[in-house]
Parts: structure tokens; sequence; C-alpha cells
């Protein structure tokens, strides 16, 4: 009884480990599948939409200043309160939330860059097989998983622990490159 007892207390400390450090992998598909089924609110438990709108925009901006981090209050006060009241581009707005559509977020789950916000549908289920994403980093709060396309090109999911067992994607890192523009929908 002592050695069934501690064979199970054993696989159940196997099963919470490889839980731990396999549950960034089930956010990512989690949020593909929820993107490909158009489920905006199991999209919204995945991901932490403001987190990834701010990542968002310094990368659609084009402005490399934009990418590196504001100073902090204490290092630039006047800086800080300028940078409060300065008016935000609202073409930079538009631009990350069509990034942000369960269609873009398809795409960006299957590799296709800064072109996943030109998707105005779904893919069809099983047209192309889906690229696995690969771990680029993995921490005890933070992990980073990576799709590549056909040219090379890679798209980065940032995610942060909320939880035990809970990851939310907090940052997309968009390749390299200019981002093409949002056409409008056809009316």
């Amino acid at each position: 009884m002592k050695k069934l007892f501690g064979n199970l207390l054993l696989l159940a400390v196997l099963a919470a480990v490889v839980s731990f450090f396999a549950a960034p992998a089930v956010a990512f598909f989690g949020i593909r599948s929820a993107a490909d089924a158009n489920d905006v609110a199991g999209l919204s438990r995945l991901i932490d939409f403001t987190a990834v709108r701010q990542s968002l925009r310094p990368q659609l901006s084009g402005n490399p200043a934009a990418m590196t981090p504001a100073p902090t209050f204490l290092e630039d006060p006047i800086g800080a309160v300028r940078r409060q009241f300065e008016p935000t581009d609202a073409a930079t707005i538009a631009d990350a939330d069509a990034y942000l559509t369960p269609a873009a977020l398809a795409g960006l789950t299957r590799g296709e860059g800064r072109y996943a916000s030109q998707r105005s549908a779904l893919p069809a289920v099983g047209a192309a097989a889906s690229p696995m994403p690969a771990p680029v980093f993995w921490g005890v709060n933070r992990a980073r998983l990576a799709v590549d396309d056909e040219g090379g090109s890679r798209t980065v999911f940032t995610f942060e622990r909320k939880g035990p067992f809970e990851w939310k994607l907090v940052h997309i890192g968009l390749p390299e490159g200019s981002a093409p523009a949002v056409s409008a929908p056809a009316a």
C-alpha cells in the first residue's frame, strides 16, 4: 500500500511539473483554436489586449526611437509629464487593432507576420499545415514562442504567468520590415 501511495504521489508531482512547463504552449494553441473559431471571449481570457496593443504600437510606427523604453519619472520628470499630455497617433492605434482581430491572430499564429493584418476572413479548415511554435525563451514567469514562415521571418509571442497554470499573451514581436497598409473592408 505504501509503494502504491508513493507511486501515485510521484505521478501527481510529475504531472504537475509537466503541466507547469507546458502551460505556455497550451495557451498558444488555445489562442490559435479560439482565433480559428472566432471565439472572442476565449481570446480575451488568453490575451492581455492592452499590453499587446502597447507592444505593437512602436513596431508599427516605424520610428526606431519608439522602440526604446521611455525614461522613468526619476530620470526625466519633465519628459514623463510631457509624454502624459502628448496625443497618441490614431492611425497607429488602428493599425495595432488590425492585428488583434480573430482572423489576424489566426494568421499571426501561423507565421504570416506583418501580412496577418490584411486578413479579412478566417482560413478554411485544413487549408494549410500550421507551423509549430519553437521555444525561444523559457523562464518561471515568462516564456517566448516563435513561429517562422517560409521565408524565415519570425513572429515571437511572449507569455506571462498570471497564476500557477495560467499564462496570458502580453507581447507580439512582428518580423522586421515595414507594415503593409491596412485596406478598408469592402462594402
